[in-house]
């Protein structure tokens, strides 16, 4: 029985598969090699909680000794290591008398290479839609604190390769928008 299921199932995933390649193959093909497994993995991450907005994110949990403020001190001087400007700080929420699943405080900092930002403007405006990017410092009544920021691997890899040149500056800021609230949320300096 169970071998029945999985090969009907398979079946099926074979035939959309080949009706996929058949609608959109020629256009598949033009994309970035990195395309396809970024779809995937947001797409896994979607059909595994739900929520597209937590696919497009990467969340680190501050670690409990450090501080709010020592967390957003960490990403300011982090900033500065991974040629970042400080573009925004946003005291967004607070509510002091917050349940334990609720948000109590947010805040957003706002981060920009202003020579990367430009050379992607250049290439397209719609790059604008990711700028500046931004760590957000979330806390709930429970005191559980996170730092929340966009996962750029769809708009590094998700359409056409990007040239070279402009490929070098988005991993940069990629690397910084990783490493930066990662190494925040241990309190690193």
């Amino acid at each position: 029985m169970i071998k029945n299921i999985l090969a009907f199932i398979g079946a099926i995933v074979i035939v959309a598969g080949i009706g996929a390649y058949t609608k959109f193959g020629s256009q598949v093909a033009k994309l970035d090699a990195g395309a396809m497994p970024a779809y995937m993995n947001m797409f896994g991450s979607v059909l595994e909680q739900g929520d597209p907005a937590t696919a497009m994110m990467l969340e680190f949990e501050i670690q409990e000794d450090v501080t709010n403020e020592d967390a957003v001190e960490s990403v300011k001087a982090l900033a500065e290591e991974y040629n970042m400007r400080i573009t925004g700080d946003i005291k967004m929420y607070t509510k002091d008398d917050a349940a334990p699943d609720e948000v109590k405080h947010a805040r957003i900092l706002s981060l920009c290479s202003l020579h990367i930002a430009k050379v992607f403007l250049n290439h397209s405006r719609a790059f604008g839609g990711f700028m500046p990017c931004r760590i957000m410092l979330v806390e709930y009544g429970n005191g559980k604190r996170y730092l929340v920021t966009m996962n750029l691997e769809l708009a590094i890899y998700g359409g056409y390769t990007l040239p070279p040149e402009m490929l070098t500056l988005a991993k940069k800021v990629q690397k910084a928008m990783v490493e930066i609230p990662e190494r925040a949320a241990e309190g690193d300096f």
